[in-house]
This record gives structure tokens, C-alpha cells and sequence, in this order.
């Protein structure tokens, strides 16, 4: 049986080769949304074998194996890693039409050299080689961010985090990838997390400030804000729901808070005032720092409450929510716009019918810039597959500019992820390369190569203003 992963995998026209192997194959990463942990990167973090490096922390691949029948002693539990591998090893062949089965796949070939198809009879013998290598240091958390070809990456990091890993690596030049922090206040934005009241006293904390009110709240967030700005960050990410940005006024939001810091629960029509009023003061707090706001729409966190009590948040519990109204998105970017505070944004949908309406009211706010300031997000989490990849480059070049897309990210706790932008591009050439071969675009390798190379890595260069690594 030949190799599923070849020079020409999911590359079905002679363009589409061409413009894979010339421009997007050697071209950098920018890698600028991910959950890797700035720790690992700071020790050089060396893994003891394929569960730990691939299958730890890692919600795609736990709910394949719980669809597969798999105990959950097997994916969150506490059972031997060789058996939670072996568990893994036999869900892979019942993949076929998953991105999963081609990820694997890849991450295989790519970070370790085995082409064989993973399955219950060779599981041993990947497990051992792959274990080999695992112990080279070719492997370590900075050797395989280097080999993947990654420039720079942003973490997801808390308010109240101090940033000392992001800090030692800053000065620590021998590594030469720009290890950035983003801002993420997700618990702020979401008074209804348990650990909300706790979070909110460790942030007066860290700023030596009371927070008895929500505007010291967003007073303390833009101090963190301003703090982590002098570290680097270039951009701020948040997740939220389908929250209604037309309903909510600041004096129904400061009531909420006060609620909330008082032990009470919120119903959903005060969750949502003080989620719209917070999240308009950030935007201005990143307008005046120069961050991109980066928001995440449509999903539905812990739908288990079962099992959120069992493996905790993050475990694969999460779904596709309801989009966002059009109205309401327009509420929340023209109330910043009306007053000249509404920062670059990049919005992304869990849902894919959000896509062209998600665009075109993107589309209402662009200026003077390119690559355009305003931005549909890479398909991201349940849609990062090929079928959702081009949805979301269809919607874009039929309402906007594909040509000013900032491209892919990870979005990944693993180190080993990076070919998930392998899998981007040769989506991206392999949709150009069909649109070129029934003569709908020129073949005109300049223009076009010059709009793939863009696209994997200039066009966010730019967008996110990326520093150059000091000498």
C-alpha cells in the first residue's frame, strides 16, 4: 500500500501542486492564536512518549474515542498511557472522513518519519519508535515549534498571570521564535463561572486596587491590559456565546456585577447586560493600545454537566451554539465605530452559516487598510476541516477580499499541531488551483503565488504588526 501522505496529498490539479510546493509549502508560521504553554516552551520541555506529547490535553482526539466506544478511563482517566495509546490506536481506522484521521497521519509522517496508517497491529511498534525519537532532543517543546517553521506565536494567557516565562524567553535570543502573550479575560466576561468572585479579588490583587465596581473592574483589566502591552501582546481574545449586543445598559451591567460579587447568581438577561458593557470598555482599552480583538461566537460550553463534574472544563464537552444575529454584531462594532474606538477585529463563528452574514456586516466597518482591518476568522474548532476551511474562503472571496485573509492558526494545546497549517494550505492552493484550472482565475503564477504566500504568513505579519526578532 502506498503512502496516504505524498507530495501531491489533497492537491488535485497540476495549479494546485505548483502553488503548494513554490509558495505555501517552505513559507513561515505565524502561529497567532494557540494554547500551547509558555512554560514547556521556557524549559524545553522533553516528552516521555506519544500519549503524553499527543493525546494529553487533547479534545479532538478524547471525543473520537468516546464516539468509538472508549472508557473514559482511557481518555481523561488514570489508566497506563501505553493503554490509553493502544485505545486510541484501534478509534484511528474508524476515523475515514474525519480530519482527525488525516491529522494523525500527518503528525506521524511529519515529527517522526512513519508513514504506516496507525491501527491496533502496528500501535506497538509506532509506540516504540516514535518513543525513541521522543527522547532526542529533536523533539523538545522549541525543537518541534523550529522544525514546523514556526516565526512567532501568540499564547492565551490570563490578566492576572505575571508573564515571567513570556519575559525569559523575550531575552533569551538563542531560540529565535517570538514566544508572544495574548490577553484573554475569559473569566471576566463570564460572571457566571463559579470561580468568578475568587478570579475577580486575585486580579485587586495584582493590581493593588479594590474592585467594587465595574468600572474599577475594567480599570484594573486595562492596567493588565497596558502590562501586558510592554511584554508584547499584540492582540486580546475572548469566547462568548450569542450574546445580544442591542439589549443591556450600563446601569442594568453595574447592577450585575454588584449581584454577582455578592455570591448571587445571574438570570441570562443580566449576564448578558454585563457581558455587552464590559466587553464595549475593552474594546476601547484595546483601540487605545493598539491590540486586536479577537471574537470567538457560538458556542456552547459543558453541555454535560455530568461529565463537567467528572473531567472538569475543556474535556470535549463543548458544541456548536447558535450563530450570532447580524444585528446584534453590527450593534456592538458600530457603537465602538461611532466614536472612532473600534480596534482591528477578527470575528470567528462556530457555526458555519454564519459565514457570509458574519462578512458582509465585517465588510460595513473596513478602512483604509490592508490587509483589511476587519477580518473573518479562520474556521475554527468543529470547522477546521476541509469542507469548513472553504466555506469560510468561499464566503470571503464572495463578499470581501480572500487576498487580505490573515490565514490559519492552531488553536491547539499540542506541540505536535502544526501541521494542521500543512493541511490549511494545501487546502487553500488546492481551492485556487480548481478555480484557475476552469480558467476562472489567470494563470498568472506571480499573482497568484504572491496571494498564497500572503495569506500563510505576510498578510498576519502585518495585521498584528509583528515585531522582528532582535539580534
Amino acid at each position: 500500500m502506498k503512502p496516504l501522505i505524498q507530495d501531491d496529498f489533497m492537491l488535485h490539479s497540476g495549479t494546485a501542486s505548483l502553488l503548494y510546493h513554490r509558495f505555501a509549502e517552505k513559507a513561515p508560521i505565524f502561529d497567532y492564536h494557540c494554547h500551547l504553554s509558555p512554560a514547556e516552551i521556557l524549559e524545553n520541555k522533553t516528552y516521555r512518549n506519544l500519549t503524553e506529547v499527543w493525546l494529553s490535553g487533547d479534545h479532538y482526539k478524547w471525543r473520537l474515542m468516546r464516539a468509538a466506544g472508549v472508557p473514559e478511563a482511557y481518555i481523561t482517566g488514570n489508566a497506563d498511557p501505553y493503554d490509553k495509546f493502544l485505545q486510541f490506536s484501534k478509534t484511528v481506522p474508524r476515523c475515514a472522513g474525519n480530519p482527525m484521521y488525516h491529522w494523525t497521519q500527518l503528525e506521524l509522517k511529519r515529527y517522526f518519519g512513519i508513514d504506516d496508517l496507525l491501527n491496533p497491529e502496528n500501535a506497538p511498534r509506532i509506540w516504540e519508535r516514535s518513543g525513541e525519537q521522543l527522547q532526542s532532543p529533536a523533539c523538545s517543546a522549541r525543537e518541534l515549534i523550529r522544525r514546523s517553521g514556526v516565526a512567532a506565536l501568540c499564547t492565551t494567557d490570563d490578566p492576572v498571570d505575571d508573564l515571567h516565562c513570556h519575559k525569559a524567553l523575550a531575552a533569551d535570543k538563542s531560540f529565535g521564535v517570538r514566544v508572544l502573550p495574548s490577553f484573554r479575560p475569559e473569566t471576566a466576561l463570564h460572571p457566571e463561572n463559579q470561580n468568578f468572585t475568587v478570579w475577580v479579588q486575585q486580579l485587586s490583587q495584582v493590581t493593588g486596587q479594590s474592585i467594587t465596581t465595574l468600572r474599577e473592574l475594567e480599570d484594573a483589566l486595562e492596567k493588565r491590559a497596558v502590562f501586558f502591552r510592554q511584554a508584547g501582546c499584540l492582540s486580546a481574545d475572548q469566547s462568548l456565546a450569542s450574546p445580544d449586543f442591542r439589549c443591556g445598559t450600563r446601569a442594568e451591567a453595574e447592577a450585575a456585577f454588584q449581584k454577582r460579587m455578592e455570591g448571587k447568581s445571574l438570570t441570562d438577561a443580566e449576564t448578558n447586560a454585563y457581558q455587552v458593557q464590559l466587553l464595549l470598555a475593552l474594546g476601547r482599552i484595546y483601540h487605545r493600545l493598539g491590540l486586536v480583538m479577537q471574537l470567538h461566537f457560538g458556542v456552547i460550553r459543558s453541555c454535560s454537566s455530568r461529565m463537567l463534574a467528572q473531567c472538569g472544563a475543556d474535556t470535549g464537552f463543548d458544541a456548536v451554539g447558535d450563530g450570532i444575529s447580524a444585528a446584534s454584531l453590527a450593534a456592538l462594532l458600530d457603537a465602538l465605530d461611532r466614536t472612532g474606538e473600534l480596534p482591528k477585529t477578527v470575528v470567528y463563528s462556530l457555526n458555519a452559516n454564519d459565514n457570509d452574514k458574519l462578512a458582509s456586516v465585517l465588510g460595513c466597518f473596513q478602512e483604509n487598510v490592508f490587509p483589511q482591518k476587519m477580518q473573518l476568522g479562520a474556521a475554527w474548532w468543529f470547522n477546521d476541516h476541509r469542507d469548513g476551511m472553504e466555506a469560510q474562503m468561499r464566503a470571503l472571496a464572495n463578499t470581501g477580499l480572500l487576498s487580505g485573509f490573515i490565514g490559519m492558526l492552531t488553536d491547539s494545546r499540542s506541540f505536535l499541531s502544526y501541521t494542521r497549517h500543512e493541511y490549511f494550505r494545501r487546502i487553500l492552493c488546492n481551492l485556487l488551483g480548481e478555480w484557475t484550472e476552469r480558467g476562472e482565475l489567470p494563470t498568472d503564477y506571480d499573482l497568484l503565488g504572491g496571494m498564497v504566500e500572503d495569506i500563510c504568513f505576510h498578510n498576519a505579519e502585518t495585521y498584528f504588526d509583528l515585531p522582528k526578532m532582535q539580534e
